[in-house]
């Protein structure tokens, strides 16, 4: 948190006649109207803020280690975030990314069954559990947006199994553009372009292929002129409407 950010959550933690919306950092966040704090307003939102502390990670560096124990849980602020999970034979296997406003770390109260580790410049809100849990008691609207969160991550699970386990990898490449450039449009970026993070190795990881395949397909999508690829890891969908009917196995 920048210094003149923790003058500002100081002044909205002790409030005084000043009012929140004046003041503090969240009242002009770009994660808010994505993600768990949304429907928070005027002294909710002071409590959720009060409660959390702004850390910054730089790419390559992990929030929490698969096996660690973890007492926080995280909502993006900006950046991605790539989750995954090591094999006994040291394989990897990426479990998601996350983008702003996404939220992290709720899924269980033992040690962690994931790494995740920062593919960009990263910072996020962090709470300890034990905070967090009282303003879920404390917050019914903050309740209410997590379980339609978790909600919305259950059916991101179920089209994921799908893809790894019936989809060809032309089909899951087409899939994972698709699906990477809605969530980029929800968090303002243009249509018919999308932005990778992430490398090919990550993007096979995530995909169950070989990084091989993932430049195999890349090429040939490229050659089909379904995708046009970029300076600064951009990639241009001159047809949205054919890649995301190929990704559904209709083209």
């Amino acid at each position: 948190m920048t210094a003149r950010n923790a003058a500002l959550a100081d002044a909205a933690c002790n409030p005084g006649d000043v009012r929140l919306e004046d003041v503090h950092p969240c009242a002009t966040c770009g994660a808010r109207p994505l993600g768990v704090c949304a429907d928070l307003k005027g002294h909710e939102l002071q409590s959720m803020a009060c409660a959390s502390e702004t850390i910054a990670a730089q790419p390559g560096q992990a929030l929490f280690h698969e096996g660690d124990p973890n007492p926080f849980v995280f909502n993006v602020v900006e950046g991605a975030v790539k989750l995954y999970r090591l094999l006994p034979d040291g394989r990897r296997q990426i479990t998601g990314f996350l983008f702003q406003g996404d939220f992290l770390g709720l899924g269980g109260r033992g040690p962690s069954s994931f790494t995740a580790e920062a593919l960009t410049p990263l910072s996020a809100c962090r709470f300890r559990r034990g905070d967090f849990d009282q303003l879920l008691n404390a917050l019914p609207a903050l309740e209410h947006r997590l379980v339609a969160m978790a909600g919305d991550e259950l059916m991101a699970a179920q089209e994921q199994i799908v893809l790894l386990g019936r989809k060809t990898a032309r089909e899951r490449i087409a899939s994972f553009l698709t699906r990477l450039s809605a969530r980029q449009v929800q968090l303002g970026s243009a249509e018919g372009r999308v932005h990778l993070p992430m490398t090919r190795l990550d993007i096979a990881d995530y995909l169950g292929l070989t990084i091989e395949t993932v430049s195999r397909v890349f090429t040939q999508f490229k050659t089909s002129g379904l995708i046009q690829l970029l300076p600064n890891n951009e990639v241009a969908l001159p047809d949205p409407d054919a890649l995301k009917a190929l990704g559904e196995g209709a083209a």
